[in-house]
Protein backbone atom coordinates (compact mmCIF):
# COMPACT_ATOMS: atom_id res chain seq x y z
CA UNK A 1 0.00 0.00 0.00
CA UNK A 2 1.66 3.48 -1.06
CA UNK A 3 1.81 5.72 1.77
CA UNK A 4 -0.37 9.44 1.57
CA UNK A 5 1.73 12.38 0.25
CA UNK A 6 2.07 14.96 2.92
CA UNK A 7 1.04 18.09 2.35
CA UNK A 8 4.21 20.49 1.28
CA UNK A 9 4.10 24.10 3.17
CA UNK A 10 4.39 26.77 1.00
CA UNK A 11 4.39 30.28 1.91
CA UNK A 12 4.36 32.44 -1.24
CA UNK A 13 1.46 31.82 -3.71
CA UNK A 14 1.29 35.04 -6.62
CA UNK A 15 -1.72 35.61 -8.66
CA UNK A 16 0.07 34.40 -11.75
CA UNK A 17 -0.62 30.81 -12.77
CA UNK A 18 -0.01 30.56 -16.56
CA UNK A 19 2.95 31.57 -18.60
CA UNK A 20 2.78 31.19 -21.96
CA UNK A 21 5.29 32.21 -25.01
CA UNK A 22 4.90 35.51 -26.51
CA UNK A 23 4.05 35.77 -30.57
CA UNK A 24 2.15 32.21 -30.23
CA UNK A 25 -1.55 32.03 -29.92
CA UNK A 26 -2.92 29.74 -27.37
CA UNK A 27 -4.67 26.96 -29.35
CA UNK A 28 -1.20 26.54 -30.97
CA UNK A 29 0.44 25.52 -28.21
CA UNK A 30 1.29 22.70 -26.02
CA UNK A 31 1.62 23.17 -22.17
CA UNK A 32 3.67 21.73 -19.39
CA UNK A 33 2.02 21.80 -15.58
CA UNK A 34 4.10 23.15 -12.61
CA UNK A 35 2.48 22.04 -9.42
CA UNK A 36 2.55 24.66 -6.61
CA UNK A 37 4.59 23.26 -4.31
CA UNK A 38 7.21 22.58 -7.30
CA UNK A 39 7.18 26.45 -8.02
CA UNK A 40 7.91 27.10 -4.52
CA UNK A 41 10.58 24.52 -4.44
CA UNK A 42 12.09 26.89 -7.24
CA UNK A 43 11.59 29.84 -5.57
CA UNK A 44 13.29 28.61 -2.43
CA UNK A 45 16.26 27.27 -4.23
CA UNK A 46 16.77 29.05 -7.51
CA UNK A 47 15.84 32.89 -6.40
CA UNK A 48 16.46 32.95 -2.72
CA UNK A 49 19.18 29.81 -3.01
CA UNK A 50 18.46 28.02 0.26
CA UNK A 51 20.10 24.92 0.82
CA UNK A 52 17.88 21.90 0.13
CA UNK A 53 17.99 21.13 3.79
CA UNK A 54 16.92 24.44 5.26
CA UNK A 55 14.24 24.38 2.22
CA UNK A 56 13.00 21.14 2.77
CA UNK A 57 12.51 22.67 6.34
CA UNK A 58 10.64 24.98 5.32
CA UNK A 59 8.12 23.09 3.24
CA UNK A 60 7.89 20.34 6.31
CA UNK A 61 9.86 17.56 3.80
CA UNK A 62 12.94 16.02 3.95
CA UNK A 63 16.06 17.22 2.03
CA UNK A 64 16.02 13.98 -0.31
CA UNK A 65 12.41 14.79 -0.98
CA UNK A 66 12.86 18.75 -1.78
CA UNK A 67 15.68 17.52 -3.88
CA UNK A 68 13.20 15.32 -5.77
CA UNK A 69 10.68 18.29 -5.70
CA UNK A 70 13.00 20.98 -7.50
CA UNK A 71 14.24 18.22 -10.18
CA UNK A 72 10.89 17.83 -11.43
CA UNK A 73 10.13 21.40 -11.02
CA UNK A 74 13.54 22.08 -12.95
CA UNK A 75 12.68 19.34 -15.94
CA UNK A 76 9.56 20.99 -16.52
CA UNK A 77 10.57 24.48 -16.96
CA UNK A 78 13.50 23.56 -19.24
CA UNK A 79 10.81 21.48 -21.09
CA UNK A 80 8.69 24.72 -21.70
CA UNK A 81 11.76 27.30 -22.64
CA UNK A 82 13.38 24.97 -24.95
CA UNK A 83 10.40 23.70 -26.62
CA UNK A 84 8.44 27.03 -26.94
CA UNK A 85 5.92 25.63 -24.16
CA UNK A 86 3.40 26.97 -22.29
CA UNK A 87 3.40 26.37 -18.46
CA UNK A 88 0.20 25.96 -16.23
CA UNK A 89 0.40 26.34 -12.69
CA UNK A 90 -2.25 24.16 -10.63
CA UNK A 91 -2.22 21.29 -8.58
CA UNK A 92 -0.09 19.12 -6.37
CA UNK A 93 0.48 18.61 -2.63
CA UNK A 94 0.41 21.95 -0.41
CA UNK A 95 -1.12 23.95 2.37
CA UNK A 96 -0.74 27.93 1.92
CA UNK A 97 1.16 28.70 4.95
CA UNK A 98 1.87 32.21 6.83
CA UNK A 99 5.12 33.47 7.64
CA UNK A 100 4.81 33.65 11.50
CA UNK A 101 6.90 33.02 14.51
CA UNK A 102 6.34 29.36 14.55
CA UNK A 103 8.87 26.75 15.94
CA UNK A 104 9.34 22.83 15.95
CA UNK A 105 11.23 21.08 18.68
CA UNK A 106 13.15 18.66 16.62
CA UNK A 107 13.30 16.10 20.24
CA UNK A 108 10.18 16.23 21.25
CA UNK A 109 7.79 17.57 18.52
CA UNK A 110 6.59 20.28 20.39
CA UNK A 111 4.85 23.53 18.47
CA UNK A 112 4.55 26.87 19.76
CA UNK A 113 4.40 30.65 19.00
CA UNK A 114 6.82 33.02 19.89
CA UNK A 115 5.82 36.74 20.51
CA UNK A 116 6.87 39.03 17.94
CA UNK A 117 10.01 41.47 19.46
CA UNK A 118 11.21 38.51 21.67
CA UNK A 119 14.04 37.59 19.82
CA UNK A 120 14.92 33.74 19.31
CA UNK A 121 14.17 31.20 21.88
CA UNK A 122 16.74 29.64 23.81
CA UNK A 123 14.83 26.28 24.25
CA UNK A 124 11.96 24.32 24.07
CA UNK A 125 9.26 25.15 26.19
CA UNK A 126 7.99 21.61 26.93
CA UNK A 127 11.82 19.63 27.01
CA UNK A 128 14.20 22.75 27.00
CA UNK A 129 16.00 21.04 24.11
CA UNK A 130 18.10 23.55 21.87
CA UNK A 131 17.71 21.56 18.48
CA UNK A 132 14.42 23.45 17.27
CA UNK A 133 13.62 25.50 13.93
CA UNK A 134 11.19 28.33 12.71
CA UNK A 135 8.57 26.37 10.54
CA UNK A 136 5.49 28.00 8.47
CA UNK A 137 1.89 27.53 9.60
Amino acid sequence: MVRPRKDRMVAFNPEVSYFKPRGIPMVELDEVRLTVDEREAIRLADLLDMSHEEAGRRMGVSRATFGRIVQRARKAVANALINGKAINIEGGNYRIVNDGRMFLCRKCDHRWEAPSGTGRPTGCPECQHHDFYRYLD
